[in-house]
């Protein structure tokens, strides 16, 4: 995992460019902030930058790590969102919509990856509102390689989880 005081992040890209503002985001989120609002920072600059538009980078690979060594380290603290930008990225990637990821990043991206059921499993058991299960659902989805499944997932918010269920069981 690159360290996020190291130079290395200048040498990789973003939607917008150089990386080498992603760290300062990085290190903001060790506030475990919870946005309300697809605009609240640090996570829209994250988005933007890393998973712009469904597209993703050689910075988003690198920030990964860091992002989930959060999530494992406080499970019961984090919000969708550290979940799901991991998840999104890794979409992106399984659909062919970045680089490949470079050899140097390979271990810390592959591993951190690994550990999203870890993650889950250690997470507030019944304590998941319907954004984080579906969010949870798709990590799961995305790691056994089902990209399309996974993208089902995410589809099925509020109203449209509810009508599925009452279509599937009758209800």
């Amino acid at each position: 995992m690159i360290e996020l005081d190291s130079a290395e992040w200048s040498g990789l890209v973003h939607a917008y460019g150089n990386a080498a503002d992603i760290p300062a985001l990085l290190k903001q989120l060790s506030g475990y902030p919870d946005p309300s609002s697809y605009s609240d920072e640090p996570f829209f600059s994250l988005w933007s930058a890393l998973c712009h538009q469904g597209d993703t980078n050689s910075a988003a690979y690198a920030s990964v790590p860091h992002i989930l060594a959060l999530a494992k380290a406080e499970p019961q603290r984090i919000g969708y969102q550290f979940i799901l930008l991991p998840v999104s990225i890794e979409l992106a990637r399984l659909k062919g919509r970045g680089p490949e990821v470079p050899p140097s990043l390979e271990f810390a991206y592959f591993e951190a990856i690994a550990s999203m059921p870890v993650i889950i499993s250690s997470m507030n058991k019944g304590q998941l509102d319907q954004t984080m299960a579906l969010v949870c659902a798709s990590a799961i989805a995305v790691l056994g390689g089902h990209p399309v499944l996974a993208e089902a997932i995410l589809e099925l918010e509020g109203e449209s989880a509810a009508e599925f269920l009452a279509w599937k069981y009758g209800q």
